[in-house]
């Protein structure tokens, strides 16, 4: 099984199958506008930019399930992002990425590459491990769920989950990886 099995509603309205990627290198992310995260669009759309034309894309995922962080609408969530961060990699309607209603694709992404704790030294962990913690401590009840916005999942040309970052892993500090994906990609 890979991600080409599995398809998504476009921020169009259109249903999208996941094999329009194959033979790509795909970092699929759950996003969300009001963030501690929300930085890490910029950076997202820089290695878009960088790596685009050598067989990469992000596929970006709005998520409304932590703490109401994605309240907008899909029309007003992709202008936002155009003209707060210059995204133009592809976006999704908001999705479910936990839980009940979970979507297929989070469900297989999130048994592939389970959760393995989050950078306790990023500035933005000060904030979120106590949270979650109080506020929503059977988010870490299980070692597969997504945990919070920004969970971001490296997939090779294949289709197959090589690697899981979670928000804690500013998307920068995926470039090694991504680059050693693209070496095996033809475009």
């Amino acid at each position: 099984m890979s991600i080409y099995q599995f398809s998504a509603v476009a921020m169009n309205g259109r249903e999208k199958s996941l094999d329009e990627y194959s033979g790509k290198v795909v970092l699929i992310v759950n996003t969300a506008g009001r963030c501690g995260f929300t930085y890490q669009y910029s950076d997202l759309q820089k290695l878009y930019e960088r790596y685009k034309d050598k067989g990469f894309v992000i596929l970006g995922f709005p998520c409304n399930q932590f703490d109401n962080q994605e309240p907008d609408e899909n029309d007003k969530i992709q202008t936002n992002c155009m003209l707060n961060y210059g995204v133009s990699f592809p976006l999704f309607q908001k999705t479910r990425v936990r839980d009940t209603g979970i979507h297929p694709l989070f469900k297989y992404l999130s048994h592939q590459k389970k959760f393995e704790g989050f950078n306790k030294f990023h500035p933005v962990s000060k904030i979120l491990i106590p949270l979650l913690n109080d506020k929503h401590p059977e988010y870490l009840l299980d070692d597969h769920s997504i945990k919070w916005n920004f969970t971001k999942f490296l997939i090779d040309s294949e289709g197959e989950v090589i690697k899981r970052f979670e928000s804690t892993t500013d998307p920068i500090d995926m470039e090694h990886d991504i680059e050693a994906l693209l070496a095996d990609v033809r475009v």
